[in-house]
């Protein structure tokens, strides 16, 4: 399995015993030092490696399934990560995902478009909550099986739209 943008592992420890190895892939210096100290309680076998979502490691079909948490929203190009996402996971594998998107309704769509061009990214870590990370998934190619649109207001008067699901690559 890969993970792309581990951050400080805050997934590690979910990852069931029935996962054999995780290759968890993060760009920034500290939160892989983070994720190296999480990796060494996890439950399963975790490799961090240094690299970044459009350039990932390992060949062709190479990985059962792949995860996504949180970081769709930071990559550049997020076609060209979703595209890595597909060249690594092998045929009928698992894009697990848990991303915030933007809103269906217009007022908060504009809302979110309004900080975006201004704070949102520079305050946020290169966040850009605007994108239709469900839509793109499915153009780079994987096949929702699930996928569960909410709302969540991680800080006060800040209600994000986020999508949860399961998407995969077709054999």
């Amino acid at each position: 399995m890969i993970e792309v943008g581990a951050g400080h592992g805050a997934n590690f420890p979910y990852y069931p015993a029935s996962v054999e190895q995780v290759v968890a892939v993060e760009p920034e210096g500290y939160l892989r030092q983070q994720a190296e100290r999480a990796a060494t309680l996890a439950p399963v076998l975790i490799t961090i490696l240094d690299g970044l979502a459009d350039e990932l490691p390992g060949e062709d079909v190479s990985y059962d399934a792949g995860v996504a948490a949180l970081v769709l929203c930071t990559v550049r190009d997020q076609g060209r990560a979703l595209a890595e996402l597909f060249r690594v996971i092998k045929p009928g594998g698992e894009l697990r995902f848990y991303e915030h998107v933007i809103a269906q309704k217009p007022l908060p769509a504009r809302l979110q478009r309004l900080v975006d061009a201004t704070f949102w990214p520079r305050v946020f870590g290169v966040c850009h909550p605007i994108r239709n990370t469900g839509a793109a998934i499915e153009q780079a190619g994987f096949v929702p099986e699930r996928c569960e649109r909410f709302i969540f207001s991680p800080a006060p008067l800040v209600p994000l739209p986020y999508i949860l699901g399961v998407a995969r690559r077709p054999n």
